[in-house]
């Protein structure tokens, strides 16, 4: 919102939500009609100025986060979904939570490593707008394979978040996984691939999904033809349970071993786990072990996850 806009919002949030005037009365302080009032009011909401929570005493979402939070020492919202919902509107859900509780973490001068996938394609969606300044949205992994390019998925992604927090938008054009090793290590000597990898190393926000073998709902780098027969017989030998922007890990979080991670465009793990604030979105309780190794992999600092998934990833932790 533009500056003026902005503090109007604010003070009819705080007049209307704390101090109870109606929107008749508040209308009369601000010398304006009642409908704008409610158009300030809904932008605060909107734009993260004004954040309702609403507290059950049936609700068992609070006791999760603490068990949580508790186990693998992350900052947790377990987003309230009916299990009558299916996969899609589950995911709209916790995409939409995750959407809100990424923009306050949001400021200016952050560099935003975003991971593509149908996770964060959802989040992206769902992204409130909030102006910063010379903040950098930077791709984490490379998304092409044999069958198409990837720019197009992943830059919907990448524009998306660039144009909610007003951030250049740096694409990372190579593909997925490369053939060789070898290759992979002659490109990561390009001065032009050099410079996206020289800005994620300097990432303030890492924001992720989790990619499942197991998963109902197939994750977009297992469905979408960039792993061949080999290379899932390759995984299962190798005990993989998930991956992170392409890079793959086992159950109890190592990732030692894993060939395919030699020709992974992603960022390695132990370089991901220098991201001051690593953000980890998670739909579907058909992930949960992918979920588990990132977690004991210490992979993520803050997790948004819906209710199911976090039931289960507690029965998980107690042996049920």
């Amino acid at each position: 919102m533009p500056g003026p806009r902005h503090s109007e919002a604010l003070r009819a949030a705080q007049l209307y939500y704390m101090q109870d005037l109606t929107m008749d009365a508040i209308a009369r302080e601000l010398r304006t009609s009642r409908s704008t009032v409610s158009r300030l009011l809904s932008a605060a909401r909107e734009t993260g100025l004004v954040q309702i929570q609403i507290r059950s005493p049936l609700d068992t979402g609070p006791e999760l986060e603490r068990l949580i939070r508790a186990q693998y020492k992350v900052d947790v919202h377990v987003v309230p979904v009916l299990d009558t919902l299916n996969e899609a509107e589950t995911l709209d859900r916790v995409a939409m939570q995750a959407a809100r509780t990424i923009g306050p973490l949001v400021d200016s001068n952050a560099i935003i490593g975003v991971a593509w996938g149908s996770t964060l394609s959802a989040v992206s969606r769902h992204l409130t707008r909030k102006i910063t300044h010379d903040s950098v949205v930077v791709q984490l992994n490379g998304a092409g394979n044999m069958q198409t390019t990837g720019i197009t998925y992943a830059s919907d992604i990448m524009r998306r978040f660039g144009s909610a927090y007003g951030a250049r938008v740096e694409q990372f054009p190579v593909p997925a996984f490369f053939d060789h090793a070898a290759t992979k290590t002659a490109m990561w000597n390009e001065r032009s691939v050099q410079r996206i990898l020289d800005l994620q190393s300097r990432m303030s926000i890492a924001i992720f999904g989790v990619g499942s073998v197991d998963a109902d709902y197939p994750s977009h780098v297992y469905a979408g033809g960039y792993l061949d027969e080999d290379d899932l017989v390759t995984l299962a030998k190798s005990d993989v349970v998930g991956d992170v922007a392409t890079v793959f890990f086992r159950g109890d979080g190592s990732s030692d071993g894993i060939t395919l991670n030699e020709r992974s465009t992603g960022p390695s793990l132990d370089q991901l786990r220098q991201v001051r604030r690593r953000i980890c979105v998670v739909s579907g309780a058909s992930k949960i072990n992918g979920l588990r190794g990132a977690l004991v992999a210490g992979l993520a600092t803050d997790l948004i996850l819906d209710e199911a998934s976090a039931r289960r990833l507690v029965s998980l932790k107690n042996g049920n």
